[in-house]
């Protein structure tokens, strides 16, 4: 007997509704097996319940699904940002709360953020053209709600006590992002090493966070 998942076939204009399916069953597939290897147009196929040629009509090849696939993580890391710090006001609580909602993502869903970070290509700029604009890269929306943080934390007293560095906002969204980034990829593959406290580390690390005002 197969094991394949049958669906009802779309209505006309319901193709956007297969898309969202076919990645929704490609991510499921990621997670299933924790590697992009198992991201293949036969399994997406049969994991959807739908047949393989029916995938052209929304993704050229397993790239584009993959590409996909990373486009949604991003976004679902973006939506954990907004969503954890939605109705806070204190700037110095507003950052710690991104930094732990940054952390919480990489932890809970460590497949999809490996993928998205390391797959190749993630980086570049999803518009042509010689100039990078940070809109149009993958996960750029995440990122300038950290920069937005940093700038709102280094005007309050707390982080201009008399120590304020001179680096920018973005610099210092930065430096923070690499940390944050280096602590949820180290810890996950070098479990053994005796990593501090992830509050302890947070505190060091944004007391190092001094942007100038």
């Amino acid at each position: 007997m197969s094991s394949e998942t049958h669906r009802t076939r779309n209505r006309r204009g319901e193709g956007s509704r297969l898309r969202g399916e076919i990645i929704a069953a490609a991510t499921a597939l990621l997670e299933q097996a924790g590697s992009e290897d198992a991201i293949t147009l036969r399994g997406v196929a049969r994991q959807a319940g739908v047949s393989a040629p029916s995938i052209y009509a929304h993704f050229a090849d397993r790239e584009e699904i993959i590409g996909a696939v990373v486009a949604r993580a991003f976004a679902e890391l973006d939506e954990a940002l907004v969503t954890t710090v939605e109705g806070e006001t204190d700037p110095a609580r507003r950052l710690w709360k991104l930094c732990e909602a940054y952390l919480d993502f990489a932890e809970g869903k460590p497949h999809r953020y490996r993928v998205a970070f390391g797959r190749h290509g993630t980086a570049d700029p999803t518009t042509t053209g010689s100039a990078t604009r940070l809109e149009d890269l993958s996960g750029g929306r995440a990122f300038t709600r950290l920069i937005e943080a940093v700038a709102d934390y280094g005007k309050t007293d707390r982080a201009n006590d008399g120590t304020a560095g001179s680096q920018s906002p973005q610099v210092a969204a930065t430096a923070l992002w690499v940390a944050l980034h280096g602590y949820a990829s180290l810890t996950a593959s070098v479990p053994l090493f005796p990593w501090p406290d992830r509050r302890e580390m947070l505190s060091t690390l944004l007391a190092s966070i001094t942007p100038a005002p």
